[in-house]
């Protein structure tokens, strides 16, 4: 999607508490993607595609604003502003907000947020598939594999990740038979009930 919460990038912004809690919103983190997506639109055509109306669209983004999530390209014309992304991406650690309640329930509601974007999208995939060609269909889908480390080796094991996804981000561009590709990682332990002393 548009967010990473273990590797930083040239083309992201590390999230502080203040704009983790103005973007645990739900038109937020969708206005945010869409623009992500498109590149640049204005509330009247976010509204039109989220299905919501103009004027909760125009607050909503003037409080992404103030975070520094989105701009004003300032080349709207009268009241019809122009906005795009600051940013293709956003980061956190956890650590970060590890004394702030606000901000660690605000992290909590955008994770669940994020994990149920992400089962819609490929619950869409799963819907549209047959559609498209074999070597698409062989070429994408879902994966799981386990590995044992400590925390720091699942660090390195995200930042490894991370750099091959960097490599990948723009090599198909100017082919015709290239499309943008999500790429999921997410990594939890296995056993939830058996957190390792301190």
């Amino acid at each position: 999607m548009y967010y990473a919460y273990m590797a930083d990038s040239s083309d992201s912004v590390r999230l502080d508490a203040a704009a983790l809690k103005v973007l645990a919103h739900p038109l937020r983190t969708r206005l945010l993607g869409a623009l992500r997506q498109r590149g640049r639109a204005t509330a009247t055509e976010l509204a039109a595609e989220l299905e919501t109306n103009s004027g909760a669209t125009s607050y909503h983004l003037r409080r992404l604003e103030e975070v520094a999530l989105v701009r004003d390209t300032g080349e709207g014309a009268g009241r019809r502003r122009l906005w795009e992304p600051t940013t293709q991406y956003h980061s956190y650690h956890p650590s970060d907000f590890a004394d702030d309640d606000d901000a660690e329930a605000a992290l909590g509601w955008l994770t669940r947020d994020y994990v149920r974007h992400l089962a819609t999208r490929q619950e869409r995939w799963v819907d549209v598939q047959a559609n498209w060609p074999l070597e698409w269909r062989d070429a994408a889908g879902l994966s799981d594999d386990m590995v044992v480390v400590t925390a720091e080796q699942m660090r390195t094991l995200a930042q490894e990740l991370d750099e091959v996804i960097q490599r990948y981000r723009r090599v198909g561009q100017g082919n015709p038979q290239a499309r943008r590709v999500a790429v999921f990682f997410g990594a939890h332990p296995i056993d939830m009930g058996q957190a390792p002393r301190r």
